[in-house]
């Protein structure tokens, strides 16, 4: 049995890669067909074929990084009793089979015959490659599996602190190796202290002892060589106190045989130099024996480091001259830098330019709102009639059925908005149904180890809370758009009218020449300088109108995937893509944007500029217009009309936000739900197998009659007659029967302890021992291997 510990295995089992592959490359990439990496799939099997039945690979796989909703399985290598952990991430794929060849090479490592130089300098190599293999598993996988685990997903074997003292583990045996390798080369005393001063993380407290133990040993004979004699005895007394520690705790502890044995010849080497120093000093050198404190330490050196394998450093040795596995399709961080692009620009549009858009349009209609226009204008222009411009509004309102459009858009948007709150009520239903559940089982067993549902819903809980309260904010909202439309709801209703009813709904403000010509030249001045005004402020609205259509015909033909592939393609292979790599070509795609967003604001500054000359201008005209209640019923009635149907607008879009909101929000809740049965599914599966333990624990545990007091003797004979009368115990007995009559029990009149009656009496039989199970016996023994 070797003396140092090889690392276990992490067993995996055969999955479906073929469909999940297919299935995915379908879905991520719609300008290829699955049928054309056959043999990549292919290969991707055979080298996971090989390693279920044992073989390690260095993970080859280029494009697939993340996840392609394949579950792989893995079972822990430190605990063979649990289940495997089953991720969707091909990250914890790469991270387990680099666990895999650090421990393949720490089993080679213990395999060697160190009794040899030869196998002494392999085992030294295969233990630095372990450690080296954990080193790049650390360096290079972990972050990436960190961050792509969920909270719920994080294994223990595979975190920073557990691999990073499993490589400590490996050095510490490589300097086991590089220390025995000195000894046996007959190397300085003092170097071979320090190289057994540096073995810091040892799997044992023994072997930590043994060799703080073997340094001083070692530190002595060159004190001896040096005369040092006081020196020497303190060193070699130290000695023996660490090995005696380290003795004691591998009897104790049960390690391995070669283990005892070792520290147990140093002890014994000790035990002799001390007495031969010790008579040596006191009859011949007489020199004083300072503490063990006063002693210079012993300067360390490390020998062994952390030594990744090339085929890691370099993959392409691995894989010589074989295609990469899925090497065309476009890689992860190719694809993510792709999918950053998209939404920067979606999110620079919606921000820069569509948002700016409906500011300004906004502005512009509660600044001509405020002024009355162009109604005033209308009135005056056309004292019958209707104007063109109210004409094509109401037409437009009419065409589209505006009131019947709106009613339905509020139907929708309220059945929506019905079924996201049910699903919300159906999520939190799980959640308390679940709760109910853990009560009744505390009722009925005692779980204290068990995380209450207070606690550990309490996530979900606080998610649900959050979601609750935007779905309130949202009915708030939806409740201001139905007082609008109420509001507003005759007034859009007229724009439907015909044109000869709309028309006789409107005033007429119709004068004799006479009268009509009494209106002012100034009056006449400043209208037309109004509707120059309103005209232009017209061709800046349509100009940004045509801005935003512009930008989203661009958008809709923008696509980067030429260039970052191209980008890509031109990267070193086995560099591992990531998207801040393409963050150059990023801006620059996005750059082209810029001119919209120059344009926009030359737009803005123009309205700015005519907005302040219509209030100048129209406080003029106010001024000078002649006060006509007649002219002022009819502008009143024409800026009704104009303003209804601005509210119609205001109002339908209002509509469709909420209704394209209701619909995000139900995928989101939906989501929710899904994630709450899960929770919940998982709570009464740990429930029932709890409930099953607890159940059988009952029936293995004796009734309370079978407990007479703290008695022994009475104890011990209630256990008997049970085993005797099993049908007395707690089984009810069949209808008629009778108890049966016992013999009385034999009473043994036993002598003194020192009688020498024991020799010539008769003992009763001694009680029968139970057979154990192959596993029982062989338990033990596996314990100790483990050890």
């Amino acid at each position: 049995m070797p003396n140092q510990l090889p690392l276990p295995f992490k067993k995996t089992y055969i999955v479906p890669i073929r469909q999940a592959a297919r299935d995915y490359i379908s879905s991520h990439y719609s300008d290829t067909h699955p049928d054309a990496y056959r043999w990549d799939i292919a290969h991707w099997e055979k080298l996971r074929a090989e390693a279920t039945s044992g073989g390690i690979h260095v993970d080859r796989i280029h494009a697939m990084t993340r996840s392609i909703g394949l579950e792989i399985p893995y079972a822990p290598a430190f605990d063979s009793d649990a289940l495997p952990q089953t991720l969707k991430n091909l990250v914890y794929e790469r991270a387990a089979v680099l666990y895999n060849l650090a421990a393949l090479f720490s089993q080679l490592g213990a395999a060697e015959d160190r009794s040899t130089p030869h196998g002494l300098k392999q085992a030294i190599k295969y233990y630095q490659n372990s450690a080296g293999a954990l080193d790049y598993l650390n360096e290079a996988a972990l972050p990436q599996l960190q961050a792509s685990m969920g909270p719920d997903d994080e294994s223990t074997e595979l975190s920073e602190p557990f691999v990073k003292s499993l490589e400590y583990l490996m050095l510490a045996q490589a300097q086991e190796c590089v220390w025995q390798r000195a000894v046996m080369d007959n190397y300085k005393n003092g170097l071979i202290a320090k190289l057994a001063a540096k073995h810091w993380l040892s799997h044992l407290e023994t072997k930590q002892l043994h060799f703080q133990a073997a340094a001083q040993y070692r530190k002595s004979l060159e004190d001896l060589e040096a005369h040092n004699y006081g020196h020497e005895i303190a060193r070699l007394s130290e000695a023996q106190t660490l090995a005696k520690r380290g003795y004691d705790a591998a009897r104790r502890g049960g390690v391995a045989q070669p283990v005892q044995q070792d520290i147990k010849s140093l002890l014994d080497i000790l035990q002799k130099n001390v007495a031969r120093a010790e008579r040596d000093n006191d009859l011949i050198y007489h020199q004083d024996v300072p503490p063990a404190s006063a002693l210079p330490p012993i300067a360390e050196v490390a020998m062994a480091q952390p030594l990744i394998h090339p085929g890691l450093q370099d993959p392409k040795a691995v894989v010589g001259q074989d295609a990469v596995i899925f090497g065309e399709l476009l890689g992860w961080g190719a694809r993510l830098a792709i999918d950053i692009y998209n939404d920067r620009r979606r999110d620079w549009i919606t921000e820069e330019i569509q948002d700016r858009v409906r500011h300004l349009d906004d502005a512009l209609s509660s600044t001509l709102e405020a002024l009355n226009l162009p109604a005033a204008l209308d009135a005056l222009d056309r004292p019958i009639g209707l104007p063109p411009s109210l004409i094509k509004k109401a037409e437009e309102v009419r065409l589209e059925s505006g009131p019947e459009r709106v009613e339905t858009y509020i139907r929708d948007v309220q059945v929506i908005a019905q079924h996201v709150s049910s699903l919300l009520d159906e999520a939190m239903d799980i959640l308390d149904q679940e709760a109910d559940e853990d009560e009744a089982l505390r009722e009925a067993h005692s779980v204290s180890d068990r995380v209450p549902s207070l606690e550990a819903n309490r996530t979900l809980i606080e998610k649900a809370q959050q979601y609750r309260s935007v779905l309130d904010q949202a009915r708030e909202s939806d409740a201001l758009v139905r007082e609008k439309w109420e509001e507003w709801e005759d007034a859009i209703a007229q724009l439907t009218w015909s044109e000869e009813d709309l028309e006789n709904s409107i005033p007429s403000s119709t004068v004799s020449f006479g009268q009509r010509a009494g209106v002012t030249d100034p009056t006449r001045v400043h209208a037309r300088a109004l509707r120059t005004f309103l005209e232009r402020l017209e061709d800046l609205s349509k100009a940004r109108t045509e801005l935003v259509a512009r930008v989203n015909r661009l958008a809709s033909s923008d696509d980067i995937t030429p260039r970052i592939s191209k980008a890509a393609s031109a990267m070193e292979q086995w560099v591992n893509v990531q998207p801040a790599m393409f963050e150059d070509i990023l801006d620059e795609e996005l750059a082209k944007y810029d001119r919209f967003r120059v344009q926009l604001d030359e737009n803005g500054q123009k309205q700015d500029e005519l907005l302040q000359a219509v209030k100048g201008r129209h406080a003029e005209f106010v001024r000078t217009r002649k006060d006509d209640s007649v002219v002022k019923e009819r502008e009143i009635a024409l800026q009704s009309l104009d303003l209804a149907f601005h509210k119609y607008k205001e109002i339908i879009r209002n509509l469709e936000e909420g209704q394209k909101f209701y619909n995000d929000f139900s995928a989101i809740v939906s989501q929710f739900r899904a994630s709450c049965k899960d929770y919940a599914a998982a709570r009464r599966e740990e429930a029932s197998v709890l409930s099953r333990v607890m159940e059988a624990l009952a029936i293995a545990t004796p009734p309370p009659e079978a407990s007479l007091g703290n008695d022994p003797d009475s104890t011990a004979s209630s256990v008997t007659e049970q085993a005797m009368h099993p049908a007395s115990s707690g089984q009810a007995k069949p209808k008629g029967s009778t108890d049966p009559v016992r013999p009385p029990g034999r009473v043994f009149d036993l002598p003194p302890p020192d009688s020498d009656e024991w020799e010539t009496m008769t003992l009763p039989p001694a009680p029968a021992v139970p057979k154990r199970a192959d596993s029982e016996r062989r338990a033990p023994r596996t314990a100790q291997k483990g050890r």
